[in-house]
């Protein structure tokens, strides 16, 4: 089945923060997210009536980061777990060049330092890592210049499904040639 209509971009991905004082101050003065709205709210969710913030960072396609904070200590703990610090579990957002060379100047500015922070080169894109005042590891993405070339996608596409099967099947080669040698 080939699927024709698909969703327009991400809208908002939300999280519960201990803190939105702390996380204002963090997406909007340090990475340059605007604050553009807070909703206050009262609803009967999950069997009981629960009062919450919630807030939107905005990105430059209109996306947001979104962050809910409970009035109740006892709703914050049932829907504020703590957020897995894991290098694997973190929101990526692009940006090019000049944007995260700007970043890496804040967050360094900002005090935040190792292992708050980090950079990895994959190769065909250069990361930097920060970890925000949740504990969630927010990575900005700049494509390696020729990594999406029309050719280079072309392929990238067309080989997605043979090269999840060799995987799945148990063949772990390599198949970075930006990074290592294949």
């Amino acid at each position: 089945m080939t699927i024709t209509r698909r969703p327009n971009r991400l809208h908002h991905t939300a999280y519960v923060t201990k803190d939105l004082e702390a996380t204002r101050a963090f997406y909007e003065d340090v990475i340059g997210l605007p604050l553009i709205a807070t909703w206050t709210e009262q609803d009967e969710l999950f069997g009981k009536l629960r009062t919450y913030c919630h807030v939107f960072f905005e990105l430059n396609d209109g996306s947001c980061l979104a962050f809910f904070q409970f009035a109740d200590p006892d709703d914050q703990a049932e829907f504020g777990p703590e957020i897995p610090s894991s290098p694997f579990i973190h929101v990526a957002l692009h940006v090019d060049a000049d944007t995260q060379a700007d970043l890496e100047q804040r967050i360094a500015a900002a005090g935040i330092t190792e292992p708050a922070t980090y950079v990895l080169d994959h190769g065909y894109c250069r990361s930097v890592y920060v970890t925000d005042p949740n504990g969630m590891i927010i990575e900005f993405t700049c494509d390696t210049p020729g990594a999406l070339e029309p050719a280079i996608d072309a392929e990238r596409r067309a080989t997605a499904h043979a090269e999840l099967k060799r995987w799945l099947a148990g063949d772990r080669r390599n198949n970075n040639p930006y990074r290592h040698a294949a």
